[in-house]
């Protein structure tokens, strides 16, 4: 893990809505700008849940949610956040886990404060505690380079107590360096011509992102493991079976997703990309059958998981059984898939939450 770097420079936030808009300057004059492929108009949104076999994310890779067209999600009060646990004498201290923060680093900043992981002043406070960062830190939200630095920051500050602070990769991480190494570079989508530049800014990608973005941030991003197994538990960003790709270990997989980055070329940086982004594999049925297919092989008894925002996981964003138009109610984790697969992403970007949960749940 590389160790931690400084916040870097103030700069001034953006107001982002909390959903999965478009940014205002994707309609602005230049290449791409209006189209998911060159010289095409934007297609429509597919449901989520039905991707084909050619999948390939050149357009937003989730429908736009409307902040009034979101519907109240009971969760199990089982899964609720639990509050802090003590640290142990000795030994590794408690597990935690962050789902996908999107830029919202206000937010996660308060969420590790109310789990006692950093204090007042946003520093490391929890000793041997071990925290893990499901991925994708950027996009969307306003402030993804500050949400890197904080991680990179807090990596050295917990290694120097005891503890750890890690990180996964998530789709958006490979969006970010393809989109700054390849730029609009053609790549061979599987539907046509697309490039990075195009795929990022559809999906979020901010303008004050990359205008920070550094080399150590790049490095950083790079190195990043694919999948970890800790205490049990398999930690992946996506919600897919497309990790057997790349390997029959855990090591393996990590070793040739860090190759391929190594090898800088763009239609294969793409493929990985397109890969990572599929989602919706444990949900429905069959659903407990794919987790099981990457428990067997790279090892725990349950997989945690960010990438798809719960409510979508529900198959109910969009009804009309929301009555005070907040935004989904998300108090924590949603156990689904027989009870095999945790699901960490809970909405920031739709006016959802930020989740932190220690693990494992008692359920």
């Amino acid at each position: 893990m590389t160790q931690g770097a400084g916040q870097g420079p103030e700069v001034e936030r953006t107001a982002t809505l909390r959903d999965f808009r478009v940014p205002a300057y994707v309609h602005e004059t230049g290449p791409y700008a209006h189209s998911s492929l060159p010289g095409e108009p934007v297609r429509p949104v597919e449901e989520p849940g039905d991707l084909p076999e050619g999948y390939t994310p050149t357009q937003r890779d989730l429908p736009v949610i409307n902040r009034g067209d979101t519907v109240q999600v009971t969760v199990d009060p089982a899964t609720a956040p639990a509050a802090p646990t003590p640290q142990p004498a000795a030994g590794p201290g408690p597990l935690f886990v962050v789902g996908d923060v999107h830029g919202y680093l206000d937010e996660l900043i308060a969420a590790l404060q109310e789990k006692g992981l950093v204090d007042a002043s946003g520093q490391w406070c929890a000793g041997t505690a071990r925290l893990w960062f499901l991925g994708d830190f950027t996009d969307r939200g306003p402030d993804g380079i500050g949400v890197i630095d904080l991680v990179m920051r807090l990596s050295a500050e917990a290694a120097a107590a005891g503890g750890y602070c890690k990180a996964l990769m998530g789709n958006h991480e490979l969006l970010l360096l393809g989109a700054k190494r390849f730029g609009d570079t053609p790549v061979n989508s599987g539907a046509g011509t697309a490039t990075f530049q195009a795929a990022w800014l559809l999906n979020g990608g901010q303008k004050t992102d990359m205008d920070r973005l550094q080399d150590h941030h790049l490095q950083w991003m790079a190195r990043l493991d694919a999948l970890t197994e800790t205490d049990g538990h398999l930690l992946v960003h996506s919600d897919t079976t497309a990790y057997l790709d790349y390997g029959s270990s855990i090591e393996e997989v990590n070793d040739t997703v860090r190759e391929t980055l190594t090898r800088n070329d763009a239609d294969e940086v793409w493929d990985l990309f397109r890969k990572f982004t599929k989602r919706f594999a444990f949900r429905d049925e069959g659903g407990a059958d794919a987790v099981r297919s990457l428990l067997d092989t790279y090892g725990g008894t349950r997989i945690v998981h960010g990438h798809s925002p719960i409510p979508y996981l529900l198959g109910e964003v969009g009804s009309e059984d929301g009555e005070d138009g907040t935004g989904p109610v998300v108090e924590g984790p949603h156990v689904y898939a027989d009870g095999l697969a945790i699901a960490m992403d809970g909405g920031v970007t739709m006016a959802g939450k930020l989740l932190v949960q220690q693990l494992p749940l008692d359920i």
